[in-house]
């Protein structure tokens, strides 16, 4: 099967004006921010030049993207969410504070697994929370009995707590399994903590893994999902995403968030959004056919040039968390990879405790420049 990341040469890709490509200099390769290098599904650049035309770029309205999550939920993850309850928001890190906000009181707690996608860091200043991190195991997966260590911890000083929560996690990869999630909401009701979880990467997940949606598993009814078809149908630009309530959650999130909310969304992103999980799919099944060929080639470029970088191929995202500790290099190695290799990745420690000595890596690329990056990575160990 051709791998759609192909399609585009580096020479293409330099002069793409987004942030990706352009916020370092034409001779750094960057493999960071988290959109790929690819086209839009053709259904999806249809819609949204169709309603350029027409001037249809109003405030948005009307229920086709809840619906459209809601049977794209039906068809990949056997989930049957109420499309009436959902909510419309920015995007999703923005429904995640405005969520906090709602179901913790002024003497709540947040709580936090680290390493974690960086503006998750960014909820204690935007909610005025103090928060409680909690590692995540050696193999980035839920450290349960951490979690549950922090949930006592916190009640015992006559406070709340509030997780939020990565699944898929970023940057981990790892696709929580359903046995984790229930045991985590276990936990979560047995504390009196409430859950709000970012699901963006959902639709992201590799061969031999499986995505659970966290609202299905027993003793979720009170928590909250945010979800957005930008990572899985690369649309990070056309803002759009939707607040899904657990079954015990619905009354609360109707009169809990002002209706300006629904508002905030743009109404060229829902389109998009919306058409992407309707009509998109064969593009998607094609793009994760790329990113598992180029996870494979990641895989074996690592072991062939770089085997002194640790990792666990992920489950899910486009993104690979690389531990360069054993490289012995003389900083954080982001750093040194971009000052004197000119590959940019993301710096570990921006993902908070656990982080040091690691990278992420975005394979969502074209295979050339996979090679070309750690090519030059090699060239930085052995100079």
């Amino acid at each position: 099967m051709e791998n759609p990341f192909e399609r585009y040469s580096l020479g293409d890709l330099v002069g793409r004006r987004t942030l990706k490509w352009q916020a370092y200099p034409a001779d750094v390769l960057p493999l960071w921010v988290a959109e790929m290098d690819t086209d839009l599904a053709e259904p999806v650049r249809d819609a949204v030049i169709a309603a350029a035309r027409s001037g249809a770029v109003g405030y948005p309205w009307g229920r086709a993207y809840p619906d459209a999550l809601a049977g794209y939920a039906a068809d990949s993850w056997d989930w049957s969410l109420d499309a009436d309850t959902v909510r419309h928001t920015a995007d999703v890190m923005t429904g995640m504070a405005h969520l906090v906000r709602l179901v913790t009181p002024p003497d709540g707690v947040l709580v936090l697994t680290t390493p974690v996608y960086p503006p998750f860091l960014d909820l204690p200043a935007i909610t005025g929370l103090p928060v409680r991190l909690v590692g995540l195991t050696g193999a980035g997966r839920l450290d349960l009995d951490a979690l549950a260590v922090a949930f006592a911890a916190v009640r015992a000083e006559n406070r709340t707590p509030t997780l939020a929560l990565c699944n898929p996690c970023n940057p981990t990869g790892v696709a929580h399994r359903h046995a984790e999630l229930e045991q985590l909401a276990g936990l979560a009701a047995e504390h009196g903590a409430r859950v709000v979880v970012d699901e963006i990467h959902a639709p992201l997940v590799h061969p031999g893994a499986t995505f659970t949606p966290f609202l299905t598993v027993a003793g979720a009814e009170r928590a909250y999902a945010v979800h957005s078809a930008s990572k899985a149908f690369n649309l990070p630009g056309l803002k759009a995403a939707l607040i899904v309530p657990g079954a015990g959650a619905v009354d609360e999130l109707t009169g809990g968030l002002p209706a300006t909310l629904d508002h905030s969304a743009s109404s060229i992103g829902v389109l998009a959004h919306a058409v992407a999980l309707t009509e998109g799919r064969d593009w998607l099944a094609a793009h994760l056919a790329g990113l598992d060929q180029n996870r494979r080639q990641l895989g074996a470029l690592l072991a062939a040039q770089l085997p002194g970088v640790r990792w666990q191929p992920p489950e899910a995202t486009y993104l690979a968390w690389l531990d360069c500790r054993g490289l012995d290099l003389d900083g954080d190695p982001a750093e040194v990879f971009l000052t004197r290799g000119k590959v940019a990745l993301n710096s570990g420690p921006t993902f908070g405790p656990g982080g040091e000595g690691h990278v992420r890596l975005n394979f969502a690329t074209a295979p050339q420049v996979l090679t070309e990056a750690v090519g030059r990575i090699r060239s930085v160990l052995d100079r």
